[in-house]
């Protein structure tokens, strides 16, 4: 039996960036993550490149890269000043990466990868659902005022009647005409 490798999701979580829309995570982090020199993994993608089209990797822009440089100043020096951008892989991208990276460390690691991202999606879900309940409950609120307006404007009016007495007839023996 092999020993799980367990890496505390807080560390993968902070290497999943937002970059076009879309969560990503960079090739060197992913290299680190597999335990294996940034060159071998793009070396490796670069034998498999029809498994990664552009919407499971990309390189990132020389502008992206510097907007990620300038929000993120936890990068390494040598990576902030290299000519060459690094990949963005996005979440069927790192899957794609346990096809091509087959140690025993890269599947455990790929796992747990895998699992964080689904975790983040269920939780935008899951927001999701909470904010469609609050739109529901305005919506209801919003109905209820203009009942509780409405009941007023009634009450409103009811008490104006009520303000103006109407005339009362005599009761008695004495005739109004006098």
């Amino acid at each position: 039996m092999t020993q799980e490798i367990k890496i505390p999701d807080e560390i993968v979580l902070n290497k999943i960036y937002y970059i076009r829309d879309q969560k990503v995570m960079l090739d060197f982090d992913l290299a680190e993550l597999y335990a294996v020199e940034n060159r071998a993994l793009k070396q490796a993608i670069k034998r498999n490149n029809r498994r990664f089209p552009e919407d499971f990797m990309f390189q990132l822009t020389k502008e992206e890269w510097q907007e990620l440089i300038t929000n993120c100043d936890k990068f390494p020096q040598n990576l902030k000043h290299s000519p060459v951008t690094p990949l963005a892989f996005t979440e069927q991208g790192v899957t794609m990466l346990s096809c091509i990276l087959n140690s025993e460390h890269a599947i455990h690691i790929n796992i747990q990868i895998i699992r964080v991202f689904t975790r983040i999606r269920q939780m935008l879900l899951d927001n999701s659902a909470l904010r469609l309940e609050i739109e529901k409950i305005k919506s209801k609120l919003d109905k209820h005022d203009k009942n509780i307006q409405i009941v007023f404007h009634y009450l409103d009016e009811l008490m104006s009647q009520k303000a103006v007495p109407a005339p009362r007839k005599r009761i008695g023996y004495k005739s109004d005409d006098l």
